[in-house]
């Protein structure tokens, strides 16, 4: 019997992406009719923006512990979070969890490690792209971590929060983080983390001129596999 998996979501748009990216590695590595269940619970996007916005982490705490306690009670067996901007309280969650957590960052600091790597850039919010969200896991395996110029932040701060996190997807947009990334390759980054949960809406392996690390899809995956113990 699969593994009950919990997802806490943040962003509504986040979270229901990374849903289909969940049964989609089911599918992938077991058939479409091996779906493992799945149980999603979200606290309101505002009362994270709110305590983000604050700095106030253990309000963060407050609201994924929420969300893992419910899911416990649905039957979960483990839990994920795909949004990057509220992985540094997933350290605090895990403190007396009724369920496990399964963290994002350790799994796309491996994968780029097993590709050796050296360099990456990350596509977020300026509070990810500008703290040790990324930067520790990699820098522990000699990865250095390039995050975008001031103006390239703003622009993506503005395509996340007034775009992406309402389901929006601009033409306009996408060529604007596409060029973020030909700028990350022309530094010398020989990959990009897409460290944002809506980021996929926009860039693809295909449409990247480098290599992309989908970090939602990296846990989706890690997800399914410890679920169906493939």
């Amino acid at each position: 019997m699969a593994t009950h998996i919990g997802i806490v979501g943040v962003s509504p748009e986040g979270a229901a992406l990374f849903y289909q990216q969940v049964t989609r590695w089911a599918s992938r590595l077991h058939g479409p009719h091996e779906q493992p269940r799945v149980t999603i619970h979200n606290e309101p996007l505002s009362l994270y923006l709110d305590a983000i916005r604050q700095n106030d982490w253990h309000a963060v705490d407050r609201l994924l512990r929420s969300s893992a306690e419910l899911l416990h009670r649905c039957g979960a067996q483990c839990c994920v979070c795909p949004d990057n901007v509220v992985q540094h309280a997933l350290q605090m969650a895990e403190v007396g969890s009724p369920i496990p957590w399964l963290a994002m960052t350790d799994l796309v600091a491996e994968a780029a490690s097993r590709d050796k790597r050296t360099r990456l850039g990350i596509i977020g919010t300026q509070l990810v792209a500008n703290s040790s969200t990324y930067q520790t896991h990699l820098g522990v395996r000699g990865i250095r971590v390039a995050a975008p110029e001031p103006d390239e932040a703003a622009t993506l701060e503005q395509i996340i929060f007034g775009e992406l996190i309402y389901g929006e997807i601009r033409p306009e947009s996408r060529l604007q983080v596409l060029r973020i990334i030909n700028h990350f390759a022309s530094k010398g980054c020989d990959g990009v983390i897409l460290a944002c949960s809506e980021a996929p809406m926009l860039i693809t392996r295909e449409n990247s001129t480098l290599p992309v690390y989908d970090a939602a899809d990296i846990l989706a995956e890690a997800a399914v596999r410890r679920s169906l113990a493939v």
